[in-house]
Formats: C-alpha cells, sequence, structure tokens
C-alpha cells in the first residue's frame, strides 16, 4: 500500500507538473506575443514610417516623448527640412527634435495639439536598404489655416533585426515645385 501511495503522489506531482509546465509555456508565449506586438512598428519600413507620423501628431495638452521618438532613429541620423521658399536646413537628430520642441513652444500648439497625417506613401526596398516617400499633411486643430501639404523622403536600414530611419529630406510642394507625380 505504501507504494501504491507513493506511486499515487507520483502520479499527482507529474500531472501537476505538466500543469505547471503549460502554464509556463503559455506565459513565455504570451510574453514572446507581446514582444512581437511591441517590435511590429520597426519590422516593417512602411510600419516604421508611419509609427513616426502617429508619434508626432498628439492631442491638445500633450507632446511627443522624444526619448521614445529617438529609438526609431539611427543615433548619426539627418534631417533636411525646407525652412524658407529657397533655403533647407540640415540637422542632427538632436536638432531635429530641438526645432520641433521649438515650433511646439512657438506655436503654442501643447495647447491645441497637432497632426500629421500620410496622405501617399510610396515605397521601394531593396535587401536592407529602403526608401519611402511621402506625401502628408499637417494640421494645427483649431487653426484657421487649411492642412498643408509636404513630401518626406525617408531613407532606411535594416540592421539588428529591425529597421531604422536613417535620414529624411523634406520638400514643401509650391505652384513652381509641384508635389511629384508619383504621389498624385
Amino acid at each position: 500500500m505504501k507504494l501504491h501511495i507513493k506511486f499515487h503522489s507520483f502520479g499527482r506531482f507529474h500531472r501537476s507538473s505538466r500543469v505547471l509546465g503549460l502554464i509556463l509555456l503559455l506565459s513565455s508565449l504570451n510574453v514572446f506575443a507581446q514582444q512581437t506586438d511591441a517590435n511590429a512598428h520597426v519590422s516593417d519600413p512602411e510600419n516604421l514610417v508611419r509609427h513616426l507620423y502617429d508619434q508626432v501628431t498628439f492631442p491638445a495638452g500633450e507632446t511627443p516623448d522624444w526619448a521614445y521618438v529617438r529609438t526609431l532613429f539611427v543615433p548619426e541620423s539627418t534631417v533636411h527640412m525646407r525652412v524658407s521658399k529657397n533655403e533647407t536646413a540640415q540637422l542632427s537628430l538632436e536638432g531635429w527634435v530641438q526645432d520641433f520642441e521649438n515650433f511646439i513652444q512657438t506655436a503654442n500648439i501643447e495647447t491645441t495639439g497637432f497632426e500629421e497625417k500620410i496622405v501617399t506613401m510610396k515605397t521601394m526596398v531593396f535587401g536592407d536598404i529602403a526608401h519611402i516617400l511621402v506625401l502628408y499633411t499637417s494640421y494645427i486643430p483649431g487653426k484657421s489655416k487649411a492642412p498643408r501639404e509636404g513630401v518626406d523622403s525617408f531613407h532606411l536600414i535594416r540592421k539588428e533585426g529591425r529597421w531604422w530611419i536613417v535620414s529624411i529630406l523634406n520638400e514643401i510642394p509650391t505652384q513652381d515645385r509641384p508635389k511629384p507625380q508619383v504621389l498624385h
């Protein structure tokens, strides 16, 4: 009878360990799925670009999480922006963040929020590099100005198992400089 009790106890232990193992397996799958979901925005170049626009769009009373936004770029990245009709400025990642923060303060858009939306996107991926051309609109809610169109040219690289923004070139369409036909 003792042998039977020990065997019976072992059977309970064996069943308990199988249940525990199953619980651990399901938990690890859930963690893996969460990690996969958390990295979905950097697993595809278009997802990364869409995610950046989502990050710089914010409701009244909030501003972008710049520490997080920086994680979307390689540290050496550059942003070339149209600053006047005949002039562009080359900015480092930190310079671009500071320029955006200055815009938020100067235009007092923390109180109104800010929207940048992708209208259309054209993508070319070749191996571990990508080029994405984006027609977007930017808008300050509550202002009488209509949304303004702009064109961004993104250059991305895949390394360390994910996509990174290497550079952004910005242009503003005008009558003399209409938006590219490919973005119509």
